[in-house]
């Protein structure tokens, strides 16, 4: 039995099966998509070019980081409200990040104080081509036109994506170029006077800001093409552009999930006319019938651009779940191998039960459970984990899935997501993971690793506004380090859930299976805005998709977050805050995955050894899932053994080990245990 003192979302989202890719592509190779004069109602005021567009704001950062931990932040753009980050968890890619061009750009929908009379249905970008150090704001790309003679726009703009292309071997800013993609109002795919249904995107040149084209496409109920609004986009470092979302139905005031189908749209660069093409086809994922379709989806490619991933939350019924009575979400991925030109078809990840993964198993106490379940409590394997509502993909350089979600019990219905906070220590029971595979995601290959403790999940600014941790990740451009960030409010701070929120982030070393160490070297993560002005106020933060490597083990995480001046209110006009230099180093890459019980994933496992250090003996313990054959031997920093224990049968369960060091001289040594076809290594020190 449960206990009751617990809070839950319960939702009706979506499930999927696999299918077959289907390309129904046109090629819109920008044409300038006319919209009809239905209309979206916009403000009193006009679309126009500011004075302020354009205007540089120059601050010099010291020519060495500070030697405290507090971040630098400065004043970016600013926007007419707070929509262009999305809601409900949902990131866009706001920032965008190129270390060949050192170049950050912060995309936005237009208005606020830099951009007196602007209209918030107009895009721009901020940009720094040194690195975050100095900026030139509010650079105006969009400009909404189609009305019918007075205050009413159908391109309005909503809830942009964008990235950076780089021509291959450019090392010159000013030869890149902005590429942008956003939902419009055209109410194509809506019961609704002011709808959604149409789409908004182009590119602009970043030396020549009017050298920018436009495009617009609307939904075709006629032919069951429904355009919505996407959360993923992706530019490749091959000049090409992903966008995928489900294909929703909203013509009848309602979502009907339309045919199981998820929409891809795809743009390749055309180096002859300097414009992107777009074309777009399906993928199928059929959904439990309980659900309304996917709830989240993202998309994202290899640093070469020949392997991706689309990345959707839902329960397509692949996966049985310990317990009939209760499912949950769970990612679910296509993959593609050449470049997107065929997809495979649906690849579950199973969180729970058997087949589950070791570190989600695990990352909960069993005092933990203890509190939340009234005994006897279930075995671990008959949990029930489900994600939350939102996650980020990353790929890395093997072109394996990296993708950043919370993941929390199921406690008491189907698709219930509990995110209460833990009696003995004041822990929500959602946490954050980064889940690595390390074979294209296929099933027995993925790594869980909790990243951290959580306090909150969710804050309600209103009731039509609820924000989540907005977990994303990034990578470096090589592709063998990620770091994941998210927003948590400490409970000493504010009992509300999630209302004072600081930006926490970890990175994991997927050469070393190694994660990085917090401010006071603990095996945590770090808390990024403590003791800066963002201090309990990083509200909607966004991540950059990549950092900054500067090729000598530093690596800079590109942070945004917005403020009104007040109240987090959405709806008022607001700030870009860009937080300059949060770093992590090679050196802050500390903490094994073996050195983890949430994280462990191996056959056996050995304690530290106790007490360290020692003086005559030396003790650690060995746990094995089954019987097995094991040896010992102790090395010093020489890597010379010096001295041994006979292999003996060691049952299943724990095993204690003792090794008599009086013998030793005072040092460092290396205790290595093999047992089966693992060898695990750990230090000691004898006095």
């Amino acid at each position: 039995m449960k206990r009751t003192l617990l809070i839950a979302l319960t939702v009706m989202f979506g499930f999927a099966v696999m299918a077959q890719q289907t390309r129904v592509g046109q090629d819109f190779l920008n044409k300038n998509v006319s919209q009809s004069s239905k209309l979206m109602m916009k403000t009193d005021l006009q679309p126009t070019n500011s004075p302020a567009v354009g205007q540089s704001t120059k601050v010099v950062k010291p020519n060495l980081l500070k030697g405290t931990d507090v971040v630098s932040i400065i004043e970016i753009g600013t926007s007419a409200n707070g929509y262009s980050y999305g809601y409900n968890g949902g990131q866009k890619n706001i920032l965008a990040a190129n270390t060949d061009l050192n170049t950050i750009t912060n995309f936005h929908r237009m208005g606020g104080d830099l951009d007196p009379g602007g209209y918030s249905g107009d895009m721009g970008y901020d940009i720094s081509t040194d690195g975050g150090m100095t900026w030139t704001n509010m650079i105006e790309c969009y400009v909404a036109t189609e009305n019918a003679g007075g205050e009413y726009y159908t391109d309005a703009a909503r809830y942009p994506s964008h990235g950076i292309y780089n021509p291959i071997g450019n090392t010159d800013p000013n030869e890149a170029y902005v590429h942008f993609f956003a939902p419009t109002l055209d109410i194509s795919n809506s019961a609704d006077p002011t709808g959604w249904g149409g789409y908004g995107y182009g590119r602009t040149k970043i030396g020549d800001p009017t050298d920018t084209t436009k495009n617009l496409s609307s939904s075709d109920p006629e032919i069951d093409y429904f355009q919505y609004i996407p959360d993923s986009y992706a530019m490749t470092n091959l000049g090409e552009y992903w966008v995928a979302e489900p294909s929703f139905d909203w013509t009848s005031g309602t979502a009907v999930y339309t045919n199981n189908e998820i929409l891809v749209n795809h743009g390749a660069w055309d180096p002859a006319t300097e414009r992107f093409g777009r074309e777009y086809f399906y993928l199928e994922l059929e959904v439990m019938p309980e659900l309304y379709g996917p709830i989240f989806t993202k998309v994202e490619f290899s640093p070469d651009g020949q392997t991706g991933y689309i990345v959707t939350l839902a329960d397509d019924g692949q996966v049985d779940f310990p317990q009939t009575d209760m499912r949950g979400f769970y990612p679910i991925l296509f993959r593609t191998e050449d470049a997107g030109e065929t997809w495979t078809d649906p690849i579950a990840v199973t969180l729970s039960g058997d087949d589950g993964i070791e570190g989600v198993l695990n990352y909960l106490l069993d005092e933990e459970l203890a509190d939340i379940y009234v005994a006897p409590v279930p075995e671990r394997d008959e949990l029930v984990f489900t994600t939350g509502f939102d996650c980020d993909l990353s790929v890395d350089q093997w072109g394996n899935p990296q993708i950043a979600v919370f993941i929390t019990l199921n406690l008491e219905t189907n698709y219930s997501y509990y995110y209460g906070r833990i009696a003995p220590n004041g822990h929500s029971i959602g946490a954050p993971f980064l889940l690595s595979s390390t074979d294209r995601g296929e099933e027995g290959s993925w790594i869980g690793y909790n990243l951290g403790r959580a306090y909150n999940y969710t804050y309600d600014y209103d009731v039509d506004f609820p924000e989540m941790n907005r977990i994303q990740i990034a990578r470096n451009p090589d592709g063998d380090k990620m770091f994941v960030a998210w927003a948590d409010t400490d409970t000493t701070i504010s009992p509300e859930f999630n209302s004072s929120p600081d930006i926490w982030a970890r990175g994991v070393n997927l050469n070393t299976q190694q994660m990085t160490k917090d401010d006071n070297d603990l095996p945590l993560p770090a808390n990024v805005t403590f003791g800066s002005e963002a201090t309990f106020s990083a509200f909607f933060f966004a991540m950059a998709n990549e950092v900054l490597d500067d090729g000598m083990g530093n690596y800079t995480l590109p942070f945004t977050y917005q403020t009104t001046g007040g109240a987090p209110d959405p709806a008022l006009p607001v700030t870009y805050m860009y937080i300059q230099d949060f770093q992590y180093t090679d050196a802050d890459f500390i903490v094994g995955i073996d050195e983890n019980p949430a994280l462990n994933t191996r056959f056996a496992e050995v304690s530290q050894s106790s007490p360290n250090p020692a003086v005559n003996t030396a003790r650690f313990d060995v746990s094995l899932k089954e019987a097995t054959t094991v040896s010992v031997a102790l090395t010093n920093m020489m890597g010379q053994t010096v001295k041994t224990l006979p292999a003996r049968t060691m049952q299943a369960g724990s095993n204690s080990v003792s090794i008599n060091v009086n013998d030793l001289t005072p040092g460092v040594y290396f205790y290595t245990v093999e047992a089966g076809n693992e060898t695990i290594t750990k230090k000691m020190i004898v006095k």
